[in-house]
C-alpha cells in the first residue's frame, strides 16, 4: 500500500531512458576493463620476456661489413636511450666471450652436440615464473632457457636418428651438458632446461653463471654490448618503434608485431573504456535526479505518511530498495550481454588467429560490483536527505 502510494507519480520516460543509458555504459565498461586487462597479457606466459619488452641490436649495412661503423653499444648510448620518456629500461645482453658446445648427457637419448653462444639478461626483463632460475658457484646444475629454434633442430634430429621427437615436458627432464673451454682450459657443467622461448635465438642463462664461466674462461677482456633489452611504457610502443627507426635499430618482427598490436588495441580499448565511465555516471546522475524528482513530486504523500507515524527510516528504505532493485536489474542485464558480447568476441578473435584468454578477469566483474555499490549508496544519502528534508518542513 505504501509502495503504491508513493510511486504512484512515476514519469517513465525519463527512468526508461537512464535505465538504457545506464545498461550500455555497464556492458560496454565491463567489456573494455576485460579485454584491455587480456589485450596486456597476449604474448606472456608463453615467452620468457617481461610484458612490453624487446631485444634490439644496430642494423647491419655495408658499412658495418667494411669495419667503417660498429655493430656494438657504449655506454654513452645506452644512456641516452634510457633518457627517452617512453622507455622504461635498458640493460645490455651480455654473451659468452670463451668457446662453448651443447651436447645430451643422457643414456636414453643418442648424443646430440653442437657450438653455441650463450647469453644472460637482467632478471627485471624476464617473466620466468620458477625458483630454479638461479646459479651460484658449486652448483651441480646450470638453468637455462631454450630457444624453441634449438628444440625443432633437435627433434629433426631425433627424427633423422628414428628416435620419436620430444615434447616441450619431455625436453625438459632429459640431462644435458655445457663444455666450457678456452685454449687452455675445459671444463663440463650439467645444465637442464626450465623454460622455452620464441623471441631469444640464444641459449640464456643465469647471470651469475654468466659472469663466472667469463671471469674463468674469457678469452677477451673486452665484454663488446651487441644487443640491449628494452622496456617500453604501455600503449606507447609506435614511439619506441619510430626511435628504433631514427637510431638505426632492428628487432624480431614477432616482437614488433606483438607490441605494436598491444599498443594499438590497448589504445582503442582505453578510449572505449573512458566512453563508458562516462555513460555509466551519466545514467547514474540522470537516475539519481529520478530519484529527486520523484520525491519532490510526492512531498506531500511522504509528508502525510511520517504525520500518520510511519519513520522515516522506513520511507527512506523504501525508496532505496526500489532503485537498487533497478540498477540491480540493469546490472545483470549489463552482465548477460557482456557474457554473450564476449563468446562472440572471443570466437571472432580465435578465428582471426589472435588467442587471447577465454576466461573471466575478476576485474571487470569486481568493477560491476563497485558501480552498484556505489550507485546504491549515494542513492540511499539522496533518499534520506529528501525524506528528512520533506519531515522538517
Amino acid at each position: 500500500m505504501v509502495r503504491k502510494l508513493l510511486f504512484r507519480h512515476q514519469e517513465k520516460t525519463q527512468l526508461v531512458i537512464a535505465i538504457i543509458g545506464a545498461f550500455l555504459g555497464m556492458t560496454f565498461l565491463l567489456t573494455s576493463i576485460h579485454y584491455l586487462i587480456k589485450v596486456n597479457e597476449f604474448g606472456e606466459g608463453a615467452e620468457i620476456l617481461g610484458p612490453n619488452t624487446i631485444i634490439v641490436q644496430k642494423k647491419v649495412s655495408t658499412s658495418n661489413t667494411l669495419n667503417i661503423a660498429k655493430t656494438d653499444f657504449t655506454m654513452r648510448e645506452l644512456e641516452n636511450l634510457r633518457k627517452e620518456p617512453f622507455i622504461i629500461d635498458v640493460q645490455p645482453v651480455e654473451t659468452n666471450n670463451f668457446d662453448v658446445s651443447f651436447e645430451t648427457a643422457d643414456k636414453l637419448v643418442p648424443r646430440f652436440r653442437s657450438d653455441v653462444f650463450i647469453q644472460t639478461v637482467d632478471p627485471d626483463f624476464l617473466d620466468v615464473k620458477s625458483s630454479k632460475w638461479k646459479w651460484k658457484e658449486g652448483d651441480s646444475i646450470v638453468p637455462i632457457i631454450m630457444p624453441r629454434d634449438f628444440l625443432v633442430m633437435l627433434n629433426t634430429f631425433m627424427s633423422a636418428s628414428g628416435i620419436p621427437q620430444v615434447s616441450d615436458e619431455l625436453a625438459m627432464d632429459i640431462k644435458f651438458k655445457f663444455t666450457l673451454s678456452n685454449e687452455t682450459e675445459k671444463e663440463w657443467a650439467n645444465v637442464r632446461i626450465i623454460g622455452f622461448t620464441n623471441e631469444v635465438s640464444s641459449i640464456l642463462v643465469p647471470q651469475s653463471f654468466m659472469s663466472w664461466a667469463n671471469e674463468k674462461y674469457g678469452i677477451d677482456d673486452n665484454q663488446r654490448i651487441t644487443q640491449v633489452m628494452i622496456s617500453g611504457k604501455e600503449s606507447e610502443f609506435g614511439l619506441v618503434e619510430e626511435m628504433l627507426k631514427t637510431k638505426h635499430l632492428e628487432s624480431r618482427n614477432g616482437q614488433m608485431v606483438i607490441g605494436r598490436l598491444k599498443s594499438m588495441v590497448g589504445t582503442l580499448i582505453l578510449i572505449v573504456l573512458g566512453i563508458s565511465v562516462i555513460a555509466v555516471f551519466v545514467s547514474g546522475l540522470v537516475l539519481i535526479q529520478y530519484l529527486q524528482l520523484l520525491l519532490s513530486k510526492n512531498t506531500y504523500e511522504v509528508r502525510t505518511l511520517l504525520r500518520l507515524g510511519y519513520s522515516p527510516k522506513l520511507l527512506t528504505r523504501h525508496f532505496f530498495l526500489y532503485f537498487t532493485k533497478v540498477f540491480g536489474i540493469v546490472a545483470l542485464l549489463s552482465l548477460t550481454s557482456f557474457v554473450l558480447f564476449k563468446f562472440w568476441l572471443d570466437t571472432l578473435f580465435e578465428e582471426g588467429g589472435l588467442y587471447i584468454g577465454t576466461t573471466f578477469t575478476v576485474t571487470s566483474i569486481a568493477s560491476l560490483l563497485a558501480a552498484y555499490g556505489i550507485f546504491a549508496f549515494v542513492s540511499y544519502l539522496n533518499a534520506k536527505k529528501g525524506i528528512y528534508r520533506s519531515n522538517n518542513g
